[in-house]
């Protein structure tokens, strides 16, 4: 980007921009582009050099603000439609190709089979999926809508095409929410009222008025305060005291993009300075230093790294270049007839212009120009307006009421109080980005038939294809009136749902989110009414997080721990697999009885007090002390560590064979180890044999790591192609189907293994995808 276009010493506000710098927008003259004549040059100099400080730092006087009038032509201003044009193709193609990925079209099948029995989340009841050949349509109207925005073809169709669907699927499934797809509709919504399709576009072609023609300022005030919103209320959000003190992403210091800061600080330095710190300072600055054009170039680059590094972090799909294409927003709104000017000529007919200046428009509020030498310019009244019509005072009311309902609603959570948990409200509009972090350690659902009293127990997550059900009251509630619904069938007859469901935020003690003792089913919620089920959060006990770190350090590498913190009157039954030796039970904080269930005994424990837990056997802890008890579990897997003792036995007794100093012929179970040979034969050792799958997998991670620049991109391509292929292809079945019925089901089974086809892969790699639990990955 041209340093002209952006780093002006007199450049506008992003919010509102300044009229100098940009030509004359109130009365460009048809000979050219900014032609002054010799008397008008010092006229000019003298009105810069008189402007006020505000008008140079926001382009507007404190008296535009005075009346209601004078509001109105401030935000109907006339401005360049150059960037606001770019910003529309860009914002368009990102969607389509959001739409194959996290929209979920490559995977449509799998997430709404007909027939399948699924418990689905919608914000509203009323809400279902169409049948599944229906949805890939309402995928095809959306993805068509995202390619008329980007080509700016019956721009306004478009826009309503890609945002009902949008929000229909948005709607549909409240585990999907965060906080970017959230930003997409609102984008979408704002670019369906503005005349984006002025620049660049198909439209322009189709009707020379709107070919070029100048917008409102409203259209980039809307998008610029919008994206102003994302980062100053993150960096808000992020005032919490878990994010201050480093605890609410303390596991991304670890990654290979901190490798050049872990040069000069300790893992703990770079979580609490550079991953914690450095968030906090640049959400809550990264508006301020697009706002102002002495700090905007430096705004760009810190926000473009910000955002390239969220890209490998974090799995948010298209968010990061959504994000790099706001950027450009914040520039003078001509920037692109700049940037495209210094391109060769031959590239000019496919390139957005660069001249002529922009046309008047009818959507403007033009001022009336005083002109020494004619007096009152003379201005055709279907071009240009100094009135401001009904259509103006409307755009001006759909910008104040906007700006005001995204800055109350991250804060409405005082309203919709039976969405709050342990954080307020749910995920996906608050901007509170990466602010809490979640584990799961237990997780136990149980069912209770209504008429014959039997009590059995159900896979978490049965029936469902989502994890978030696990932190909401209100999903839990629709979770378990879907159980309800599908468990007769099963001849569980008017069933009691229990959910004990253990969770740590933000590194504190694992604790129950929801009573236990409630049956969920029957259970009251309301959205306006806070959740009576759910339980607090002992933040009592989060100084206790410095001295985790501490009790961790002082074991070795074998030995695991699992940090729990209970209520009064609850027990939490558990069973010590045989695979874990050494299993004991130390209390922090308060008192517990500990009941062996086998040997049917009790033992009572004060704080500092340890108790041997028997292997293969279940065990309850129950909290007897009037607060909250806290303790530890500290374990050892034995098989693990067993197995890692072989591991590296078998690899010196490979090193040594291979380099000659083995002098005993190895026995045949072992021949593998130099040959390579008979893997997956019932004669091998099993320990042999899972010993070479770890070290392929070794390998092949070493392999990837190691990838150059074109093999990554080889990878990557390939990757996205598959992808592509099966979105298009499964669409392709389903329009089929829709237009001609559905072929008989060996051709339909046919077609949907053709889409299926995946690019070849080695063992190794397979090795990858299916083995789990091991450190090295």
């Amino acid at each position: 980007m041209e340093a002209g276009a952006c780093d002006n010493a007199n450049a506008g506000a992003p919010f509102i921009e300044q009229s100098s710098g940009q030509g004359d927008l109130s009365g460009s003259s048809d000979e050219g582009e900014g032609t002054m004549d010799k008397e008008t040059v010092p006229a000019a100099e003298r009105a810069v050099e008189t402007e006020s400080m505000m008008k140079r730092l926001f382009g507007f006087e404190k008296e535009d603000l005075s009346s209601w009038h004078r509001l109105v032509s401030l935000l109907n201003r006339p401005t360049d439609p150059a960037s606001l044009g770019i910003f529309r193709f860009l914002f368009g193609t990102i969607m389509a190709i959001d739409i194959t990925q996290e929209r979920g079209l490559s995977h449509l099948d799998y997430k709404y089979l007909d027939g399948a029995p699924v418990c689905r989340f919608p914000l509203f009841s009323f809400l279902q999926p169409l049948p599944l050949d229906y949805m890939y349509l309402v995928y095809v109207v959306m993805l068509f809508g995202a390619v008329g925005i980007m080509m700016g073809c019956f721009y306004r169709l478009s826009c309503l095409m890609f945002i009902s669907t949008y929000w229909y699927i948005f709607f549909l499934d409240k585990t999907a929410w965060n906080n970017h797809s959230y930003l997409y509709g609102l984008i979408g919504f704002q670019l369906t009222f503005m005349d984006a399709n002025r620049y660049w576009s198909i439209d322009g072609l189709r009707n020379p008025q709107k070919k070029n023609a100048q917008v409102p300022l409203w259209n980039y005030t809307l998008l610029r305060f919008q994206i102003f919103i994302v980062y100053f209320i993150a960096g808000i959000k992020k005032l919490d005291a878990d994010w201050v003190e480093g605890y609410s992403m303390s596991y991304l210091a670890h990654h290979w993009l901190f490798d050049p800061f872990r040069m000069i600080l300790p893992n703990e330095m770079v979580s609490l300075l550079v991953v914690h710190g450095g968030g906090l300072c640049l959400d809550l600055s990264a508006g301020y230093l697009l706002f102002f054009d002495a700090t905007r170039p430096f705004g760009i680059f810190f926000v473009s790294y910000f955002h390239c590094m969220n890209s490998q972090l974090f799995s948010i799909g298209m968010f990061a270049y959504t994000m790099l294409a706001t950027s450009p927003l914040f520039c003078y709104p001509d920037w692109p007839r700049h940037f495209f000017a210094r391109f060769p000529e031959i590239l000019r007919p496919v390139l957005p212009l660069t001249s002529p200046p922009p046309q008047p428009s009818t959507s403007c509020v033009y001022p009336v120009t005083q002109h020494t030498s004619t007096g009152l310019q003379d201005l055709p009244p279907a071009a240009k307006t100094s009135k401001t019509r009904f259509k103006h005072k409307l755009a001006t009311l759909f910008t104040i009421l906007y700006l005001a309902e995204q800055l109350f609603l991250p804060y409405s959570h005082f309203i919709t109080q039976g969405y709050n948990n342990w954080t307020n409200g749910l995920y996906g509009y608050s901007w509170d980005m990466m602010v809490h972090s979640r584990s799961h350690q237990h997780v136990k659902i149980t069912y209770k038939d209504g008429k014959t009293g039997d009590v059995g127990y159900l896979n978490p997550g049965v029936f469902t294809q989502s994890r978030r059900w696990k932190d909401h009251g209100d999903m839990l509630k629709q979770y378990a009136t879907c159980l309800s619904r599908h468990l007769p069938h099963y001849n569980i007859s008017d069933p009691e749902i229990y959910f004990d469901i253990w969770v740590s935020i933000n590194e504190r003690f694992q604790q129950r989110i929801f009573d236990p003792r409630v049956n969920i089913v029957k259970a009251d919620w309301s959205p306006f009414r806070p959740n009576p089920w759910l339980m607090p959060l002992l933040v009592d006990l989060s100084p206790w997080r410095t001295k985790f770190q501490e009790i961790e350090g002082s074991l070795d590498n074998q030995t695991e721990i699992v940090f729990i913190a209970d209520f009064p009157g609850l027990l939490l039954e558990n069973y010590v697999s045989e695979d874990l030796g050494n299993t004991s039970v130390q209390v922090l904080q308060g008192q517990l009885n500990v009941e062996i269930v086998d040997e049917k005994k009790n033992y009572t424990l004060q704080p500092g007090e340890q108790k041997q837990l028997p292997a293969g056997a279940y065990h309850k802890v129950y909290t007897v002390s009037e607060g909250p008890s806290c303790y530890m579990y500290i374990y050892v897997n034995t098989t693990e560590a067993a197995l890692q003792r072989n591991f590296t036995k078998l690899f010196e007794l490979q090193e040594r064979v291979r380099n000659g100093t083995e002098t005993e012929p190895l026995p045949p179970e072992l021949q593998s180890l130099v040959t390579g040979e008979n893997e997956g034969s019932e004669a091998m050792d099993p320990v042999v044999q899972l010993f070479l799958r770890r070290q392929r997998r070794m390998k092949e991670v070493k392999k990837r790591r190691e990838a150059n620049v074109f093999e990554r991109l080889n990878r990557f391509t390939v990757k996205k192609y598959y992808m592509l292929r099966r979105a298009f292809l499964m669409t392709a079945i389903a329009m089929r189907n829709l237009a001609v019925g559905l072929p008989p089901l060996e051709q339909l089974t046919r077609e949907v293994a053709f889409a299926n086809m995946k690019e070849p892969e080695t063992e190794a790699s397979q090795d990858l995808k299916d083995e789990v639990g091991h450190d090295e990955l």
